[in-house]
């Protein structure tokens, strides 16, 4: 028979399944006697954990939330998944320091063993330079501004569109969806007033109370989040939907080789060696010096401009590689 504390440790985890127990299963499961489940149950109800029986002809047991955190149990892949995640969570801008005070509490309990699959893992976010700026946003604002998503609630708003503007007073949106996009958090809302599709800079956010009427979603253009977020911050000023140069190159690599640098490009797999490349850019010269980043080998597919930017830039580099004359003694 297991040890008392042993015994409440093996009971909590076969809770935390998420489905609903018989006494005599536990029982079984933990080969103890009914009454010794009963009497279990109590205790862990006395250290804070909200189980509730429930009703039927076996009867049965189910954990469910309650209104404080009891002491919590996870297995050694739930621990180190945690702690990393942790990790990350230390390195951004929202949370950072709840999330480093998370991480030093879940390590100083963890045994030797995990602790050290922990250290053999830490985890380095490396923030490009531009992030070097990226504002704090304020983890009540976006528990906010998830409830009346969640509520489906008209939101008023104060908005800064840039460092030092004024606020747009009041704006009305119907907020969709929160998402991080280059380390900053944005709100994905339709503006009632312009009636359009507009991405808000949450740390630019001052909601106003109360919200306004509940809403029937739209759907969002592209079908889903991803593609819409995608499209939206394709041009510098984050509306832009559309490349005004855009070309098609065959490159000899790997097409996953290619994928990882293509940035927001489109690349098909033609063969081991070969792959497609549907790229975008703001003028046919920079599209071309991105696309020679590759160092490989370059067909050049379409359209005609793009071929005429690739022979301007290599005129230019032969010229660059000449020895400048100078004047004859």
């Amino acid at each position: 028979m297991h040890k008392t504390s042993s015994r409440l440790l093996a009971l909590l985890s076969l809770l935390q399944t998420h489905r609903d127990w018989s006494g005599g299963d536990l029982a079984e499961r933990l080969s103890i006697a009914s009454r010794t489940v009963r009497r279990d149950i109590d205790r862990l109800r006395e250290l804070g954990y909200p189980i509730r029986t429930v009703k039927g002809p076996a009867g049965g047991y189910r954990l469910e939330a309650g209104t404080r955190m009891p002491p919590m149990l996870f297995d050694d892949d739930q621990a180190v998944a945690l702690a990393v995640a942790l990790q990350t969570a230390a390195t951004g801008t929202t949370g950072a320091e709840d999330a480093s005070r998370a991480l030093a509490t879940l390590c100083q309990v963890m045994p030797p063993r995990l602790r050290h699959r922990v250290d053999l893992l830490r985890v380095t976010a490396v923030r490009p330079p531009a992030a070097g700026d990226t504002p704090q946003v304020d983890a009540q604002l976006l528990t906010d501004l998830s409830r009346v998503i969640h509520a489906r609630e008209e939101l008023r708003l104060d908005y800064a569109p840039g460092p030092g503007a004024s606020a747009d007073n009041p704006r009305r949106v119907q907020p969709h969806h929160l998402v991080i996009w280059r380390h900053r958090w944005y709100l994905v809302a339709w503006d009632l007033d312009r009636e359009d599709w507009r991405t808000f800079r949450v740390d630019r956010i001052r909601p106003r109370t109360p919200t306004g009427p509940r809403f029937t979603p739209r759907e969002l253009p592209g079908g889903n989040v991803s593609t819409f977020i995608t499209s939206r911050f394709r041009g510098n000023d984050g509306t832009t939907t559309d490349w005004p140069c855009l070309g098609e190159v065959i490159l000899h690599l790997p097409a996953a080789d290619v994928a990882p640098f293509s940035q927001d490009g489109i690349v098909e797999e033609l063969g081991p060696h070969h792959c497609r490349l549907t790229l975008g850019s703001w003028s046919w010269t920079g599209l071309a010096a991105t696309i020679g980043c590759f160092d490989t080998d370059i067909e050049v597919v379409g359209p005609p401009q793009l071929a005429t930017a690739f022979a301007d830039l290599a005129a230019r580099y032969t010229r660059a590689t000449r020895p400048e004359i100078g004047p004859t003694p």
